[in-house]
């Protein structure tokens, strides 16, 4: 197998004749999926996906993939194509359509609607060409072909990218389930006629390579949810991502059943489930929506809820339910919650924060791991298996996971034949070769995180959330102090403010007298440079906090000439 490096330096030029693949994200972690093809000076884009922030990179919003490799090259974008509708795969397209408004973006109806509603907030009207399966298109040297693939949004694709360099078959995010509620098969035939043909390499999900078998169909999940509806006292409130039409859609189905009005709560609930319904991917029977302002005057046994938060976004309406601060629903003993969705890796303290403050007010809570309210959208191994028999590609490369993903996917391709020199494990940034047939490494770009904080984008770096995670996490000390600017000698002060660093200023007495006698020290020996005089400042204050406190809070001198 061939292995990433970290040490790798900047790719050699392409040889003529060869395909160039250079992932800017989605390898190595779940989200942020970005990959870019080259051939002859061209260039296509596969996905471009937002990451969601963890605990530990505060006050961000999303995460994006690093633009700088294609920065200098937009003119030669040919087109984006896009998988599908989720955030992780179209939520950066409005990022890179600022730096130049008229590349092609290429999808099915419903993923090019999502990006389009997406779009008016940002103020830009795409340049979009809507594709279905079994439909071919030809974007300068490259040849693309769609295939059907059956996943947790309607409408999701695959591409088989044809150059004179070979045939490459990405399966963007798929599941294998043979009854879907839209009965839209994933296009197991053709994955069959393009291994015939000779798939020289397979670019295939992973985020369940770790599952073994199979994953159960959305059909299993109807019955259970019927039963939920059956047995809710009060109100029923399903929460869920504002993209999942086809539990929506279960959620509709149950409520007619059960004599239930509904109401979406959530601007992006709202959002998705008017571009479902208009364009007819999600069936409303008349008379079955109500709006918020309606809520009041209907009986809870007679209600359903249906909004953001399963994944325990700290502003999504369930959080705020949990937090008793939503301005019209407030969580009670008689209510039932029902967290229709699965839990992705890293949101597990956020989850189970919401199901406890939503269990502290009496609610029933209804999820994954007490009832079968949800199915993944992404294949397990013996589905991956499937596909590598059926596929049999010269090339394996595993995307869209984490590293234990990627690395069992390879062991699966590795079982099923694929020779172990042509699996190629790459992370972020790694470029890859297919020349003659034969797919290797040989260089990296950078392909680090960019960080969006409000309007903000790029310029929140690392050193910036080290320092949020310090003053979050320890406080900070602020430290004032005037010096004669001739012979840096102490006129004012210290005068020491702290918060959040758990030092009340009374304790303070014991450094201020440290402080003076390191500053008495140091013009003595005619330190007068308000740069190193601060730098002295936070070195003494920092020793005694550690010393007395265990603590590093963020220290900030602040040396005023006099």
């Amino acid at each position: 197998m061939s292995h990433p490096h970290p040490d790798l330096s900047a790719p050699p030029a392409l040889p003529p004749g060869g395909l160039r693949i250079v992932a800017l994200g989605g390898l190595g972690e779940i989200g942020r999926n970005m990959t870019v093809f080259e051939f002859g000076g061209r260039l296509l884009i596969v996905d471009c996906g937002v990451l969601f922030p963890e605990t530990e990179q505060p006050g961000i919003d999303l995460i994006l993939p690093d633009f700088e490799y294609i920065r200098d090259r937009l003119g030669d974008i040919e087109a984006i194509i896009l998988t599908h509708g989720h955030e992780d795969h179209i939520g950066a397209v409005p990022y890179l359509l600022r730096e130049r408004r008229d590349i092609p973006i290429v999808g099915s109806r419903l993923t090019l609607a999502l990006l389009e509603a997406k779009l008016v907030e940002h103020r830009i009207k795409p340049n979009t060409q809507v594709v279905a399966e079994g439909e071919h298109r030809t974007l300068g040297p490259f040849e693309l072909e769609f295939l059907s693939v059956n996943h947790s949004i309607p409408d999701a694709l695959a591409v088989a990218i044809r150059t004179p360099a070979g045939l490459v078959l990405a399966t963007g995010d798929f599941k294998m389930d043979q009854l879907p509620l839209d009965g839209r098969l994933t296009d197991l035939p053709g994955f069959a006629r393009l291994g015939a043909e000779g798939i020289d390499l397979l670019l295939s999900d992973s985020t369940n390579a770790e599952v073994p078998g199979f994953v159960p169909s959305e059909r299993n999940i109807g019955p259970v949810v019927d039963e939920v509806f059956r047995t809710a006292q009060e109100r029923l409130i399903v929460a869920c991502f504002a993209s999942h039409i086809h539990r929506v859609q279960q959620v509709l189905d149950a409520a007619v059943a059960n004599g239930r009005k509904v109401c979406f709560i959530g601007r992006s609930m709202v959002r998705n489930m008017g571009v479902a319904r208009e364009l007819g991917y999600l069936s409303v029977p008349d008379g079955v929506m109500v709006d918020q302002k309606e809520l009041e005057h209907i009986p809870g046994d007679q209600l359903v809820l249906v909004c953001t938060g399963s994944q325990g976004e700290p502003m999504s309406a369930l959080s705020r339910m949990a937090n008793r601060d939503h301005q019209t629903v407030r969580i009670t003993e008689r209510d039932t919650v029902m967290l229709a969705s699965s839990l992705i890796p890293g949101n597990e303290n956020a989850v189970n924060r919401v199901i406890n403050g939503l269990t502290r007010w009496g609610a029933r809570i209804v999820h994954k791991g007490n009832a079968l309210v949800h199915v993944s959208g992404h294949a397990s191994a013996g589905e991956l298996l499937y596909v590598l028999n059926m596929t049999k590609p010269g090339n394996f490369m595993p995307i869209h996971g984490e590293w234990r993903h990627l690395r069992a996917h390879a062991k699966l391709a590795s079982l099923t034949g694929v020779p172990n020199e042509n699996i190629v494990i790459a992370e972020d940034g790694v470029v890859v070769d297919l020349v003659d047939g034969q797919a290797r490494i040989v260089g990296a770009v950078p392909a680090g995180y960019v960080y969006v904080d409000g309007s903000s984008v790029g310029e929140i770096t690392e050193t910036s959330l080290k320092d949020r995670r310090i003053l979050g996490e320890e406080g900070f000390i602020s430290i004032v102090i005037g010096v004669d600017s001739t012979t840096g000698k102490v006129v004012a002060g210290p005068e020491i403010h702290a918060r959040g660093a758990g030092i009340t200023n009374e304790d303070f007495d014991e450094v201020v007298e440290r402080i003076q006698s390191a500053l008495a020290e140091a013009a003595g020996k005619g330190v007068t440079d308000t740069h190193q005089i601060g730098q002295l400042v936070r070195r003494t204050a920092g020793k005694w906090v550690n010393e007395n406190y265990r603590r590093r809070p963020m220290i900030i001198p602040a040396v005023v000439e006099v």
